[in-house]
């Protein structure tokens, strides 16, 4: 299996922006389709984006649609989250997640799908 950390939360404003990692070690994430979920409190975890295994493909869910960029850094083993134009309903504790294999790539991805996560890292956004 991979071992993911991620690194890059951290308290901002609204409107600002932050970038997530997510770095692999034991395996290359050129074999991994790579995802970001989020959780906030009380609430279920939460599909972000999606990156193939080339990095060619992405997709994103409806609420960050043309805000948050998912990026692969294969070379790097880093996925990336760019995250800009931050509202405070995207506070939550950032999870990076991998599989080998997902049996539809799509943006209905749920956290059943993968089977390595991260630790995960906090975000918040003030408002």
């Amino acid at each position: 299996q991979v071992q993911l950390v991620e690194s890059g939360g951290g308290l901002v404003q609204a409107g600002d922006s932050l970038r997530l990692s997510c770095t692999a070690s034991g395996r290359t994430f050129s074999d991994y389709v790579v995802g970001w979920f989020r959780q906030a409190p009380g609430k279920e975890r939460e599909f972000v984006a999606a990156v193939s295994r080339s990095g060619i493909n992405v997709v994103y869910a409806d609420s960050v649609k043309g805000r948050f960029t998912i990026s692969k850094d294969n070379a790097k083993n880093t996925v990336y989250l760019q995250m800009n134009t931050l509202k405070p309903e995207d506070t939550a504790v950032y999870y990076c997640a991998a599989s080998m294999y997902v049996g539809h790539f799509g943006a209905r991805l749920g956290s059943a799908d993968f089977r390595s996560w991260g630790q995960g890292t906090q975000v918040t956004v003030s408002s």
